[in-house]
């Protein structure tokens, strides 16, 4: 991390702190301050605007309760991902049982699935390629170019190895690049 970076993120980890103290207002500002970027994270992964609502809340419900809990300041951005991760792989897991279930109900039987670079600038184009990709390439590209974090910082969040988060992101760009071709010869 350059000095600049650490700069930029001494004033966010004296919010945490006040925060984590019980400042209500500095949690108010933390919500503020990364709101926006979290919806997005999660609305690339649920379509329904009130349920990535609803995901948001509970995210920012379960970092307000657990906050305490953070012994590390400088880690917020990290285990606040990490929170909505799993929330919406919750919501997911949830949500392919359910599938299961009225797929049983309605067949009476049970099926098992386990599961070039100048267009890229184009907002509309990238939203809709990304939209297009499994939720596992989707989230690395997102926490790495949107959230700019480091591949360590998104092993972390995601609670996978190093390797495994480089893998998934050098895949993850090959099959955007491929969505984002399909997409430019349609």
């Amino acid at each position: 991390m350059t000095s600049s970076e650490s700069d930029s993120r001494d004033p966010e980890r004296e919010w945490v702190l006040r925060a984590r103290r019980g400042d209500v207002d500095a949690f108010r500002h933390l919500v503020d301050l990364h709101d926006r970027r979290l919806l997005y994270f999660v609305l690339r992964f649920v379509a329904d605007g009130e349920t990535a609502l609803d995901i948001l809340q509970d995210v920012w419900l379960i970092l307000f309760r657990r906050l305490p809990e953070l012994r590390a300041p400088e880690a917020f951005r990290v285990w606040l991902y990490q929170i909505a991760h799993d929330r919406v792989v919750d919501l997911l897991r949830r949500r392919r049982r359910e599938e299961q279930a009225h797929e049983v109900l309605r067949n009476g039987l049970v099926e098992y699935e386990e599961g070039p670079e100048e267009r890229l600038e184009q907002v509309e184009l990238v939203h809709h390629a990304l939209d297009q990709l499994s939720p596992e390439h989707r989230e690395v590209l997102l926490l790495r170019f949107l959230e700019e974090l480091s591949l360590e910082e998104i092993a972390e969040a995601l609670r996978l190895s190093l390797g495994t988060v480089k893998s998934r992101l050098h895949y993850a760009r090959l099959a955007l690049r491929r969505q984002v071709e399909m997409i430019d010869h349609d």
